[in-house]
């Protein structure tokens, strides 16, 4: 990163936080730390949250390369408001707003271009187990069919309109509540639940017509 002045970027910074602070700070006051351009502070935060914002724009948008994009921005924009982070809802919730806006933006292009992009690989959840063994392990006949299921699944996702396609990511993949959905996605709880129910039905009938 680039040095920083006001909300710019810094590759000096202090590096004050010891290995326990590095498990013990909460979001909020690495995030004053990071204000101060403590350069190892923003990456104890990016290491702490990278994994699952990542996760969460790849099922969204459907193409690894772009999430990872996406994700660079994601933590990019968090380091440069770091200077005017004041927390009223949890870190999570911030950045995942972030993400949400970012993915969006990103689907919107996307409808430009008129091409589907073939999912880089299934999301890590369709895969979790492969690779067990014992008398209750999945023989390769049934690895194979959830592995053709959960490609389905994946490709019906990408199909779904924008709002829906997050409501689902937000709640089947990440599990949160329905409340923190509707923080995220700047809608009421009730919207929330519409866009899941009508999200469901959608896929479903994707599902039933391809096999």
């Amino acid at each position: 990163m680039s040095e920083r002045k006001g909300n710019d970027c810094v590759t000096a910074g202090n590096s004050n936080l010891t290995a326990a602070e590095d498990k013990d700070l909460p979001d909020e006051a690495l995030m004053a730390r990071i204000a101060g351009g403590e350069t190892r502070a923003f990456a104890i935060l990016v290491g702490r949250h990278r994994r699952r914002v990542l996760n969460m724009i790849y099922r969204s948008l459907g193409d690894r390369t772009q999430a990872e994009d996406v994700a660079q921005e994601v933590f990019l924009r968090v380091w440069r408001a770091a200077g005017g982070y004041s927390p009223k809802a949890k870190f999570t919730t911030w950045v995942y707003r972030i993400a949400v806006n970012l993915c969006l933006d990103a689907i919107k292009s996307a409808r430009h271009r008129q091409s589907f992009i073939q999912p880089a690989g299934l999301p890590e959840s369709a895969t979790e187990g492969e690779s067990s063994v014992g008398d209750n392990a999945p023989s390769p006949e049934e690895l194979l069919i959830d592995a053709e299921k959960a490609s389905r699944i994946f490709v019906a996702l990408q199909e779904l309109p924008a709002n829906q396609r997050l409501a689902v990511v937000l709640k089947r993949f990440d599990g949160l509540a329905y409340e923190e959905i509707s923080r995220i996605l700047g809608c009421s709880v009730p919207a929330v639940e519409s866009l899941l129910v009508r999200a469901k039905k959608t896929l479903r009938e994707k599902l039933l017509s391809s096999g």
